[in-house]
């Protein structure tokens, strides 16, 4: 179909939907009783007797009543479900045709986005749950936990760690009414309508809205960081405030195989603590002082973390000595991590 012809049907359609506050009083009103005079539509709505006869025309030329031109003159409702089903039909084609138009915008050349739509924060939510490969931390509200439940499962039945914090605490459903172990590695509640919604995958992408922005509020804002270091940020936050402040729903869950792959030291130091045996880890990342790429291989000799999380440290046994290891930024150690694989046996 041609520009000109789409752009018809788009008018039409818009013309076809277009309905005045009259004109949604009087269909009501028709489809309340069936068939109705004019006088009877002017006593029972706001609509003025003057402006009965236009509104109810305008209904018929849309295929919405029927008019019996008799005296008085009759207003009669029509099937819905005889008349929708034509314009859905329409409607269907239409947006067919739009999509064979529609250009995908790209979406991988800005590292930080700030985006203020409902529908876009939740495609961008989907789209970072989807995309973990070993590692997901998300805050979700109940409504928004049923939405993605399908992508949380697929992702745990992937072997993704799921660190799964729910919001508010109130309308949590309970572990008792609710398999949390599907859906997570590990579950909590927070309290508090202010705590933001957010997902971190692999410690690269991430989102970061508020509540109030899913619920039609005023603060509608949402902040995309597309596979930039800057998303630690969120997980930081994410770990040391959120998380630490909220009551437990599931405990990890014990016997996850190994190896296991974390974006986040305090992550892989929690599940550590959980674990008994001897340790091996190949760590990618950055010299503290040079900034240089770096990879360090060894035996896990130490770990430190506090119950705060705000220091998480391990120092790796390595061909080369003892090398010590923190998170992203790490100022303390000699190695920032970006990349952690942890096993019982060696790792080369």
């Amino acid at each position: 179909m041609g520009s000109d012809d789409l752009r018809r049907r788009m008018e039409s359609m818009g013309e076809r939907f277009n309905f005045g506050e009259y004109e949604i009083e009087a269909y009501l009103a028709v489809l309340d009783h069936g068939e109705m005079t004019a006088s009877d539509i002017a006593d029972r709505t706001s609509i003025p007797q003057p402006r009965v006869y236009d509104t109810v025309r305008k209904l018929s030329d849309r295929g919405m009543v029927e008019l019996r031109e008799s005296r008085p003159m009759r207003v009669v409702a029509l099937d819905p479900g005889e008349v929708f089903p034509q314009v859905r039909t329409s409607f269907e084609a239409m947006v067919e045709e739009l999509t064979d138009r529609y250009t995908a915008p790209t979406r991988e050349t800005e590292a930080v986005s700030l985006v203020k739509s409902r529908p876009s924060i939740l495609r961008y939510l989907e789209a970072v749950i989807e995309s973990a490969e070993y590692e997901l931390t998300c805050s979700l509200t109940p409504d928004l936990l049923e939405r993605f439940e399908d992508r949380l499962e697929a992702a745990v039945e992937a072997d993704v760690t799921v660190e799964l914090l729910v919001t508010p605490a109130a309308n949590a459903p309970s572990p008792e009414e609710y398999d949390y172990a599907a859906v997570s590695t590990v579950a909590r509640a927070r309290r508090g309508l202010t705590t933001p919604v957010m997902a971190v995958a692999d410690g690269q992408r991430s989102v970061y809205a508020t509540q109030d922005a899913l619920d039609g509020g005023s603060e509608r804002y949402g902040v995309i960081f597309n596979r930039s270091s800057l998303g630690f940020l969120v997980s930081g936050f994410f770990s040391t405030v959120l998380w630490t402040t909220a009551d437990t729903l599931l405990d990890h869950v014990a016997g996850r195989s190994f190896p296991r792959q974390y974006a986040s030291i305090r992550r892989c130091l929690k599940d550590l603590g959980d674990e008994p045996g001897t340790f091996y880890a190949r760590i990618r990342g950055r010299d503290v002082v040079t900034g240089e790429r770096r990879t360090a291989v060894g035996r896990i000799a130490e770990v430190t973390l506090e119950p705060t999380a705000e220091l998480a440290t391990l120092t790796l046994a390595t061909d080369d000595g003892e090398v010590t290891v923190g998170g992203r930024v790490a100022a303390l150690e000699d190695m920032e991590a970006h990349e952690i694989v942890v096993d019982t046996e060696p790792l080369s």
